[in-house]
């Protein structure tokens, strides 16, 4: 137990040792109000940042600091090495800030840097300035750190991202006593205050420290996270302070919320934060490495098999039975090990092709016994189905609220699914169009695994929403760059090409082949009735070789000459 006062000493001492070893204007920065500016911080000296000449009407300044990934230490305190912990001190974190509240003629702040890592690193920092009319981004904390949080904390996982944030209060003068966070009546409650949730998409595929300093300038202020993000959602005050979207592994993501004031009509933005759903320090699976081998051989043989289905699948019916039938059964047996199973990922991967194999010799082998085709392209049918409703809700229809409840939301994929079923008094052109469109798609998810695309949310999407119950609550929005747009059109061309190529194939031709089985079974019968096939009138294969037994018996019994046996050899 440290004695009264000794914490203290302790402290003192190393401001003093650190002051004494310092040079003088080392790790000193002198900044303007309002500018971004780049820095790169020193891991064995804390920075020193100035910001001078505040105008009289700024009540608050909320001091920001951002790296692509490594925790900066951003603090009130000369030095933050030997720092006492105390609330509204400090913070450590990639996308962190301070909200200082300023008093009576103040014009003058300092905050100070220090980062852990071993190398230099690039940071960007940026003050923000605000008067008494402006709401106070969380000021209203009770579930944070800091007194003042301004900062959004994300979380994410395989699924989803979320962040959370502390609500808002209304702004005050300086030296004036802050409303009260609890009052629930009247104007001058912070309950009137709503949140904008606006997100920000990085270039695809670009894992660049100097492209994620040079966006996050568009996103900082109000007046540009307006101009250049997507917004979201609005929340009222009474609206729990958070919000769900879907992970992107690979792809950098930028979030703010902006707080308004509906009343005065004046609003305030909260730390951006940004992500990129993947760790950059981690010796497996980071985010230089994304993607496993695993997955590009599946869907490699996917592809391959996919694109012959999706200029030849109608000719060779079986192949394409057995491709839709591995899709199915694949499918299902994912979700299934995934839900009620805690193996890894390459164990349910290969579970999954072999359970595909055995679903895509079945449905063949149904087709090959009952010849019951309608059946059979019922089932390529909801393929395509399943494949026609994950698009429609790939597109802003699926943001839309009443969706966001799991049964509205399955029983209208379902309804999209089984539409396709209409279309079964035309199987011919049914099969042909599931062809194009599913074959294709499997060409699409393999450069997906090879190279970053969109695309393949749109039954990624639906894939997570089955596996994790709280996906519904995730906004589900995905960027659409250049690569996207590319591949578009590739998609297109080749869904135009296979069904042109198919339908003049088959121009003249029958709708379906016939089934093996039945063909074989159709013979049979007619050697049975028709009489004037010479078949018909020669026994059994079982009844002859009984026969010639019984022939060869009886000349063994008996001495015969040579001229009568030849006969019975023949």
């Amino acid at each position: 137990m440290w004695p009264p006062g000794a914490r203290a000493a302790l402290l003192l001492l190393g401001c003093l040792v650190w002051g004494a070893t310092a040079q003088p204007g080392a790790g000193l920065h002198e900044v303007s109000i309002g500018t971004f500016t780049e820095l790169t911080l020193d891991p064995t000296s804390p920075t020193e940042i100035l910001l001078q000449n505040i105008p009289s009407n700024v009540s608050f300044i909320l001091f920001q600091v951002h790296t692509q990934f490594q925790n900066v230490t951003l603090s009130l305190s000369k030095c933050p090495s030997f720092q006492i912990p105390n609330r509204n001190n400090s913070d450590t974190g990639s996308d962190t800030g301070l909200l200082t509240v300023l008093h009576s003629e103040q014009t003058l702040c300092t905050w100070y840097l220090e980062s852990s890592y071993p190398d230099e690193i690039l940071a960007s920092v940026v003050n923000i300035p605000y008067t008494e009319r402006d709401p106070v981004p969380g000021a209203c904390n009770l579930e944070f750190d800091l007194d003042i949080y301004p900062n959004l904390h994300l979380e994410y996982n395989l699924y989803e991202t979320t962040i959370t944030f502390a609500p808002a209060n209304l702004g005050y003068a300086r030296d004036a006593s802050p409303p009260a966070c609890d009052v629930t009546t009247g104007q001058t409650s912070r309950w009137r205050l709503q949140y904008d949730i606006y997100q920000y998409f990085l270039p695809e595929n670009n894992l660049n420290s100097s492209t994620l300093l040079a966006h996050l300038q568009k996103m900082y202020m109000v007046e540009q996270v307006i101009a250049n993000g997507f917004k979201l959602a609005t929340l009222e005050s009474s609206d729990p302070p958070l919000a769900s979207f879907s992970s992107i592994p690979g792809q950098g993501v930028i979030y703010t919320v902006i707080v308004r004031d509906p009343l005065l009509n004046t609003s305030a933005a909260y730390v951006p934060a940004h992500t990129y759903a993947c760790n950059f320090t981690a010796k497996m699976d980071n985010c230089y490495t994304l993607g496993k081998s695993s997955t590009k051989v599946f869907f490699t043989f996917c592809a391959v098999i996919g694109l012959f289905i999706c200029f030849f699948g109608h000719r060779y019916l079986k192949t394409e039975l057995f491709f839709m039938g591995f899709t199915i059964t694949g499918f299902l047996m994912f979700i299934l090990l995934s839900r009620v199973t805690l193996l890894e990922y390459d164990t349910r991967l290969y579970l999954t092709a072999v359970t595909g194999v055995f679903g895509g010799l079945l449905l063949v082998a149904f087709w090959w016994r009952c010849g019951c085709v309608r059946v059979c392209i019922l089932f390529v049918g909801l393929v395509f189905g399943f494949l026609v409703a994950s698009i429609i809700f790939f597109t802003p229809i699926g943001e839309y609220g009443v969706f966001r409840n799991n049964l509205v939301f399955w029983l209208t994929f379902c309804c999209f699914m089984m539409v396709s079923s209409v279309l079964l008094i035309i199987p011919k052109h049914l099969n042909i169009l599931s062809c194009a469109m599913v074959g294709s798609y499997s060409v699409v998810l393999a450069i997906d695994s090879y190279l970053y695309t969109s695309l393949s949310y749109i039954t990624l999407n639906i894939l997570k929403r089955a596996l994790n119950n709280e996906f519904n609550t995730a906004y589900t929005s995905v960027p659409f760059q250049r690569n996207d747009f590319i591949i578009i059109a590739l998609w297109v061309v080749l869904i135009m090409a296979a069904i042109t190529t198919q339908v003049l194939r088959e121009r003249g031709r029958p709708s379906f082949p016939p089934s093996p089985y039945l063909i074989w079974k159709r013979d049979r019968e007619r050697r049975k009735t028709n009489v004037l096939d010479p078949s018909h009138h020669m026994p059994p294969l079982k009844e002859r070789m009984l026969l010639r037994l019984a022939k060869f018996r009886d000349m063994f019994r008996r001495p015969q000459p040579i001229g009568e046996i030849t006969p019975l050899l023949l």
